[in-house]
């Protein structure tokens, strides 16, 4: 690990140099491509940097106990060594972390999809609860949305909502998102006050562009049709929706969110690409399924991974074991503390396999 950390080191002051010369500069392209290699550094070097430090002064403060008479120093130097040595653990265990294979598709955006599941109408006013706290969420990290499709239940629920969510690193914090996501809580539609139990599914989808799926036309089918719903002048009065058929899989993307029957096509043609990459992603893993074992699943819509219990204002995700109490915060966006700890636990699973290993 320290052989691959001083290459790293090394890399990253070849990079200082590199991109202190003024002929660098003036390439934009290469300038940019530089940075962004010198950024996804610059977390590990500043680490390692601060564990030698920590490292060195375990020697010096040794050096002074083994030279030092005065006992007031010697208190000073084995206070000193002590923090030192577990500073250098943290510094140890946090460099392991950092030192795992990154996910390639980390750094993409996502196409959310959320549907009503079990609950009728409940489950479609849940959807719409969820589709908010995602976009408050999106909001406080100055990520943008776009909507592509939605299909309202007429009491202000979702029954599908699909949503692009874009900005940096979205996929790292969202991937593990996917799945049903359970609410137990008295509906607005019960007169009796009973609890009941609904679901609604989600999916994170990595955004995927042309250069990643490649869509033959003769395996789609295109209709067109009026958009039905809210909507402003000219939305519900001409043919601007698509539907999308892909033929192969049978996958249909509805978009009717946009005036322009042309905008709409991009937009289905957006979600369907994103559905063919998460399809192969979905194979991919389970082909790995043995090295994923314990690991955070980050495709399977069916696996019930959190419960909203409004009664109890707690928010339960199955998978981690994780429990919290702040449940109104959560439905209002703040969800970063199940993400770190989803994150936390992923990378916990990591370093456990490569240790078997």
């Amino acid at each position: 690990m320290f052989d691959r950390l001083e290459d790293l080191l090394k890399r990253f002051e070849e990079l200082e140099l590199e991109l202190s010369d003024p002929l660098v500069a003036s390439d934009a392209g290469r300038f940019r491509k530089l940075m962004k290699e010198q950024s996804d550094l610059a977390p590990i070097v500043e680490t390692y940097r601060a564990y030698r430090s920590a490292k060195q002064n375990i020697q010096d403060s040794l050096a002074l106990l083994e030279s030092e008479n005065d006992e007031e120093l010697r208190e000073l130097a084995k206070e000193e060594l002590a923090e030192s040595r577990q500073a250098v653990s943290e510094y140890e265990a946090k460099l392991k972390i950092l030192l795992l294979p990154k996910d390639p598709l980390d750094e993409k955006n996502v196409i959310v999809e959320i549907r009503g599941g079990a609950g009728g109408d409940e489950a479609a006013l849940f959807a719409a609860e969820l589709y908010r706290m995602y976009a408050k969420f999106a909001e406080t990290r100055r990520w943008k949305t776009e909507m592509m499709n939605l299909n309202e239940n007429g009491l202000g629920g979702f029954k599908e909502v699909v949503f692009m969510i874009s900005g940096q690193g979205v996929y790292s914090q969202l991937k593990f998102e996917s799945g049903v996501h359970r609410v137990q809580r008295v509906p607005v539609t019960e007169s009796g006050g009973r609890i009941h139990t609904s679901t609604a599914t989600v999916a994170i989808m990595p955004e995927a562009e042309e250069v990643d799926v490649q869509i033959d036309p003769n395996d789609c089918r295109i209709d067109v049709f009026r958009s039905s719903g809210n909507g402003g002048q000219c939305v519900n009065t001409t043919d601007s929706a698509v539907r999308l058929t892909h033929i192969p899989t049978g996958i249909v993307i509805s978009c009717q969110d946009e005036k322009s029957q042309l905008k709409n096509r991009d937009k289905a043609f957006k979600v369907l690409r994103s559905k063919l990459f998460e399809l192969e992603l979905e194979k991919k893993q389970k082909e790995e399924a043995a090295f994923r074992k314990g690991q955070v699943g980050t495709g399977d819509r069916s696996e019930k991974i959190r419960t909203y219990n409004f009664p109890q204002g707690r928010c339960t995700d199955h998978r981690i074991h994780f429990t919290s109490h702040r449940l109104d915060d959560i439905m209002n966006g703040d969800i970063q503390e199940l993400l770190d700890n989803l994150i936390a636990a992923d990378q916990a699973a990591k370093l456990a396999t490569m240790n078997e290993e």
